[in-house]
């Protein structure tokens, strides 16, 4: 903007030079060197000025298109972080999606299949958006991954990951965590709810509030986590969300809430996930619009086997 304010004006210097001495050429040949030189002058700055700004435009499409793919990178990768493929035994049924709200997502969701036999699933949000969230929920994932094996305790998982993270992060920043973990010998399944939205549960535990757990990992270095007990029968149906869901529409004025999401989950709950998943997302996008405000993260899981009085 700057360079073409000078452009201009330097044409319109040159255009008022050449007027007031254009009676003055043909009989002053002081006139006539000075508006010679002066307009030469001027043409050899307004050249300058344009490869200047042509190369200033040249090393910003440069920086433009590194940026770009260093975010088409960032992205790959994070999507690689993401399970491939969900478990659909073990007496347990997944379906879970994630949609970023500007290509990198600081929301994560995982399903484990640990050595004994059990299964521990997850969601997380973490705090902020773009790369910066996203490289905290990889540093999130890798710890996971480390931990979930050698601590078998959920609430052993969850001081492991909120001690971590308080080492290598700011004070600002943070992850809600939801992390259950599933015992199909024993039918039991345990949960920490670390400061994330509880779950809805449709079927036989209506209503639990799913309080017991903690403060979200990364605020207090010594933070305590307790874990709760649920008794899931076959039929149940346990879903996993983030604020991304309820807070659509936020900035219409209206947002899509709990009580429309749990409506909805109570009229579906006898579908296929995948069909319960794919409704949701789209009466969400029609509520608030197509395009994401926040990270969209959903997982949904059905309890196997034939409930009681089928």
């Amino acid at each position: 903007m700057r360079e073409r304010f000078y452009f201009g004006g330097a044409l319109a210097v040159a255009g008022l030079l050449i007027f007031l001495g254009r009676d003055l050429l043909a009989t002053s040949v002081v006139v006539s060197w000075t508006l010679t030189l002066g307009v030469t002058g001027l043409v050899a700055a307004l050249t300058v000025a344009f490869y200047k700004v042509r190369a200033e435009l040249q090393v910003s499409r440069h920086a433009l298109a590194r940026n770009e793919a260093e975010l088409s990178f960032a992205l790959q990768v994070q999507r690689a972080l993401f399970p491939k493929e969900l478990p659909q035994d073990a007496g347990l049924e997944f379906s879970a999606i994630c949609i970023p709200a500007r290509g990198i997502s600081g929301d994560y969701y995982d399903v484990l299949r640990l050595e004994d036999g059990r299964l521990a699933f997850l969601l997380a949000d973490i705090s902020g958006k773009g790369i910066s969230a996203a490289i905290l929920m990889a540093n999130l994932q890798a710890l996971l991954r480390a931990t979930v094996e050698a601590h078998t305790a959920p609430e052993k998982v969850c001081h492991r990951l909120n001690h971590h993270l308080c080492r290598v992060t700011e004070a600002s920043r943070f992850a809600t965590l939801f992390y259950g973990e599933w015992d199909p010998a024993r039918n039991r399944f345990r949960y920490v709810n670390a400061g994330h939205l509880a779950p809805i549960v449709v079927g036989s535990n209506d209503g639990h509030r799913f309080e017991r757990g903690g403060y979200p990992l990364g605020l207090f270095e010594n933070a305590t986590y307790d874990a709760g007990e649920l008794q899931l029968r076959p039929g149940d149906l346990l879903v996993l969300y983030s604020d991304g869901i309820t807070e659509k529409g936020e900035s219409r004025g209206q947002e899509f809430g709990l009580e429309r999401l749990r409506r909805m989950l109570h009229e579906d709950a006898a579908r296929p996930l995948e069909e319960i998943q794919s409704r949701l997302i789209d009466e969400v996008s029609r509520w608030g619009g197509a395009e994401p405000e926040d990270d969209m993260t959903i997982m949904l899981v059905r309890v196997g086997g034939r409930s009681e009085g089928e």
